[in-house]
């Protein structure tokens, strides 16, 4: 008789092995399959974690989990092209609401681990290539020439989520919802690390960059410290590159070359490159979350939150797929895997965090669409810097004067004014 799983998981990432991770504790048979050789091989993140949704699944993680280095240093930077300047923040503090530096490959491989060790099967090298359709409802997969059939399928294979598309619950991505990310991992000796940001023992630092990172397209750059390397990359709305001559990969090497940027890299080897897309449309890019045997989850739900000082993936993933195996638990109780038996995962999600952050920032995306927040208002903080702290013999002007006459150069008041009333309705 051909083996039948309560739940078939595709795609280990955070969402998927914690779903399965939850499932399987609750005694439900489980398949988890990833396309990579191992879980985290093609995931492509910055690597900040907060810590918070995954802490109340397996509580104090971090004692256990491979995660790089606990975030206390927290710095916001406005680049030119020959200026950086920064907002830093740097406070114990940041550890009463813990997050981590991790690298994808490492934790992905352990969370999977999890899910193995609560009792899912993993499977790993396997293509999901369509969904098993019977009288309308999802009841399994298709890999190759084989067909693997379950109650439910759990769809959390990122952004390009195949499975969305063969459920007719997404159709192609929009350029404008979705960005290009790139990363590198560079590799320093650990002290090194330390004493360039300042840190110690296992403390990290955080870091956003706007302006010419991107020579003032819609995006920006990160770097992330780790144990013995660092993390830096750039993301960029995938729209803008229909418009500019530049390519992610160029944009990435002239980043590398920023003064401000290359005084931390300096004598660091690259031991890691990769591209991916990233969502970024927020609730205007989500797709339908729930039909009959499926459940969607993660990047694939469209689940990533970028407000410009802070980018969130990672927690909103994870919750997402706890939400989705109390769905499950729930239709596999009473035996209903329909669209309603499995609405549990909706109203999760709309009484947690994940729906209503992402409600709170919905107007994010589209305030982040001026090009002047990329292009003119890094100029100007810079100009305005360079005048309060240079003093060169001539007479000092009121502050108040200075800062009408740098507004006055760059841009208007009113214009100004608009923006900063847009950006408080947005936040």
């Amino acid at each position: 008789m051909e083996e039948r799983f309560d739940a078939i998981v595709v795609g280990a990432g955070p969402a998927g092995s914690v779903a399965a991770y939850c499932m399987a504790k609750e005694g439900l048979n489980v398949l988890l399959i990833e396309r990579g050789n191992t879980p985290g091989s093609k995931n492509m993140t910055g690597g900040r974690l907060y810590a918070h949704s995954l802490h109340k699944i397996i509580p104090n993680f971090w004692e256990e989990a491979p995660v790089e280095r606990k975030v206390t240093r927290e710095m916001v930077t406005f680049l030119t092209d020959q200026s950086a300047i920064s907002l830093d923040v740097k406070s114990e503090r940041l550890n009463e609401s813990p997050s981590f530096t991790v690298l994808r490959s490492e934790f992905d491989s352990w969370l999977a681990e999890k899910a193995e060790e609560a009792g899912a099967i993993l499977a790993t090298g396997i293509r999901v290539d369509k969904l098993i359709l019977k009288d309308g409802k999802v009841q399994g997969v298709v890999c190759g020439e084989d067909e693997m059939l379950s109650n439910v399928v759990i769809a959390a294979d990122g952004v390009n989520s195949l499975l969305a598309q063969k459920a007719g619950l997404r159709g192609e991505l929009s350029p404008e919802h979705v960005a290009t990310g790139a990363k590198t991992v560079i590799e320093l000796p650990r002290n090194v690390i330390e004493e360039r940001f300042n840190l110690n023992g296992e403390a990290g630092a955080a870091q956003l960059f706007v302006g010419e990172c991107t020579h003032g397209l819609q995006g920006g750059g990160f770097l992330y410290t780790n144990l013995s390397s660092i993390s830096l990359g750039l993301v960029v709305t995938a729209g803008e590159f229909a418009h500019t001559k530049y390519r992610i990969a160029d944009l990435m090497e002239d980043f590398k070359m920023h003064p401000a940027i290359q005084q931390l890299i300096e004598g660091g080897k690259t031991v890691e490159y990769s591209a991916h897309l990233v969502p970024e449309g927020g609730l205007s890019m989500m797709p339908t979350l729930v039909t009959d045997g499926l459940l969607i989850v993660g990047d694939a739900a469209g689940l990533v939150l970028n407000t410009g000082y802070m980018v969130r993936g990672m927690d909103l993933a994870i919750a997402s797929g706890e939400a989705a195996a109390h769905a499950v638990i729930s239709a596999n109780q009473i035996g209903d895997y329909t669209k309603n038996g499995l609405s549990l995962y909706q109203k999760e999600l709309e009484n947690g965090f994940v729906l209503k952050d992402l409600n709170t920032y919905s107007k994010a995306p589209g305030f982040m669409e001026n090009h002047r927040i990329f292009r003119k208002y890094p100029q100007m903080v810079e100009d305005l810097m360079i005048r309060l702290f240079s003093i060169d013999g001539t007479p000092a002007r009121p502050l108040r004067k200075e800062l009408m006459g740098m507004i006055k150069e760059h841009s208007s008041i009113l214009e100004i004014s608009k923006d900063v009333w847009k950006g408080v309705k947005a936040f």
